[in-house]
């Protein structure tokens, strides 16, 4: 393919990046001309995660590397503040991403905010591997030294060889970045520590080890007298170290317990039969009405793409986007199945498969074990966009206690009826205060009138100033791509504002 230049990214003495566009499909790409070998661009290429760009091309030449790569439109990790939700969202993905590269040998080596981009769908993409590297075992310390301080450890300053545990090290500081204040909590403060611990063989080994000790996953399964064992250990830990260690054992003492409470609980039966529905894209299994909490039932899924249609190996855990689905109106009356569009989670053409899981209350029940639908072939890469929301406007009607408003607009009636509509809705500083997700179907079940703003329980019952976007998720992924809202979303993806009691 022949590419046309749109402007210059970034020069140094590594080489030069460059926005490009493809002379015949119009897309665009990002274009490297790097100096020096970079094997590390060969393996990616063979490599597909929903975390990392997809590298569309390596040539190889005497003096470099050139490689054209998927571009990702986003928000660098930093540029805006990340509500909770959105901050375990960005922790969890970055762990896997990690995991899987470090799965296949390739350790990065400059991991920092400025090389997370928050794409468009809300998910993470890691970029920027030109600093990356393959281990060798002959090797005491590496030739190049490379990185970013604050972020990089000792042994990228020479003093040893790279590993894996380089990245672990740097993932600790962005989590310290990330998590802000919280980062002094004792729990993410002895997690943040041991990541960057100046002895690597102190830290944790891997980014799942990570994610493990912020999730409180766990691992041996306890129950009756090795709970107690468990926790008369820990008390019995803090007694015989004194005061100078109680913090650290305090620390891990809390992550055992919850591990050992939660290990007691009862295991959730797997949702039966997950299957996709047809060409559409949703994802159907069987409903757990005992799962979530609060009479709301939550799952979580994992989407697995493929080149062929042989069922992926759940137990490679990195390889997979993953998401949770919760909510009584996800549950299809008619069939009893449990219904949620996945097609945010399909990016390139390929077979998509994905693993669903019942999630727990914590209390009672534990989660379920994950189970693997059937395959998706999707074919709809480079199929035409839906068009936009338009005309966005409030609809406000009178109830017995005052008046609802719905988020609605004016070409509703050109999509498909399983069409989704994900609303997000903001306040007057610009935060945003709940989502509501419904499909056209579900629309006009109860009148038409849009999509409801529970704005007294999303804003605190206050009144205020506040106004929506809408993004809209296809229901046919292989003849129409999905309209996402860019971040950050320009003026005109906004409805007008809603004054609420002014």
């Amino acid at each position: 393919m022949e590419y046309e230049e749109v402007r210059v990214l970034k020069e140094s003495g590594r080489g030069t990046v460059s926005l490009v566009r493809g002379t015949g499909s119009g897309r665009l790409y990002v274009r490297k001309t790097l100096r020096g070998k970079h094997p590390a661009y060969d393996v990616l290429k063979e490599l597909r995660h929903p975390g990392i760009p997809v590298i569309e091309e390596v040539v190889s030449e005497a003096d470099g590397v050139t490689v054209i790569e998927e571009y990702v439109e986003g928000d660098t990790l930093g540029s805006r503040e990340l509500g909770g939700r959105e901050r375990r969202t960005v922790i969890r993905e970055l762990c896997g991403v990690l995991q899987f590269l470090h799965e296949h040998q390739i350790i990065h080596r400059d991991i920092k905010p400025s090389n997370i981009i928050l794409a468009r769908d809300g998910h993470l993409k890691l970029i920027d591997f030109e600093t990356a590297r393959i281990p060798k075992d002959d090797v005491e310390q590496d030739t190049s030294l490379l990185g970013t301080r604050g972020y990089a450890p000792p042994e990228q300053y020479g003093f040893a060889q790279t590993d894996q545990r380089t990245d672990i090290y740097a993932l600790g500081a962005v989590l310290r970045q990330l998590l802000g204040r919280d980062a002094d909590k004792p729990r993410y403060r002895a997690v943040i520590g041991k990541c960057m611990n100046l002895d690597p063989d102190r830290r944790y080994q891997s980014a799942k080890q990570v994610w493990r000790a912020l999730s409180g996953l766990r691992g041996k399964i306890l129950c009756g007298a090795a709970v107690l064992a468990v926790l008369g250990a820990c008390l019995l830990a803090v007694y015989c170290r004194g005061a100078a260690g109680k913090d650290a054992v305090l620390a891990a003492s809390g992550i055992e317990r919850e591990a050992a409470l939660q290990d007691a609980l009862k295991t959730l039966p797997a949702p039966e039969d997950p299957h996709w529905d047809g060409e559409s894209g949703i994802a159907l299994c069987g409903n757990v009405p005992e799962s979530g909490r609060g009479g709301q039932v939550y799952y979580n899924y994992r989407v697995y793409r493929c080149d062929t249609d042989v069922p992926p190996d759940p137990a490679l855990a990195s390889q997979y986007y993953e998401c949770g689905m919760g909510g009584n109106f996800g549950v299809n009356e008619s069939t009893g199945y449990y219904e949620t569009n996945l097609v945010p989670a399909f990016s390139t053409n390929g077979y998509y498969y994905f693993a669903v899981s019942a999630v727990g209350d914590g209390v009672t029940y534990a989660d379920s074990p994950y189970v693997l639908s059937d395959a998706f072939h999707y074919t709809g890469e480079d199929a035409p966009a839906l068009p936009a929301p338009a005309g966005l406007r409030w609809n406000v009607l009178p109830d017995e206690t005052g008046y609802e408003y719905f988020a609605f607009w004016d070409n509703l009636y050109d999509y498909a009826d399983e069409d989704i509509f994900n609303v997000s809705f903001y306040d007057g500083e610009g935060t945003l205060v709940t989502n509501n997700t419904w499909s056209k179907k579900d629309i006009l079940s109860v009148g038409g009138s849009g999509i409801w703003f529970d704005w007294q329980n999303a804003g605190d019952g206050r009144t205020g100033s506040y106004r929506f976007t809408v993004e809209v998720y296809t229901s046919r992924p292989n003849e129409y791509r999905s309209c996402y809202v860019p971040a950050p979303a320009p003026e005109e993806a906004y409805s007008p504002w809603l004054e609420i009691g002014k």
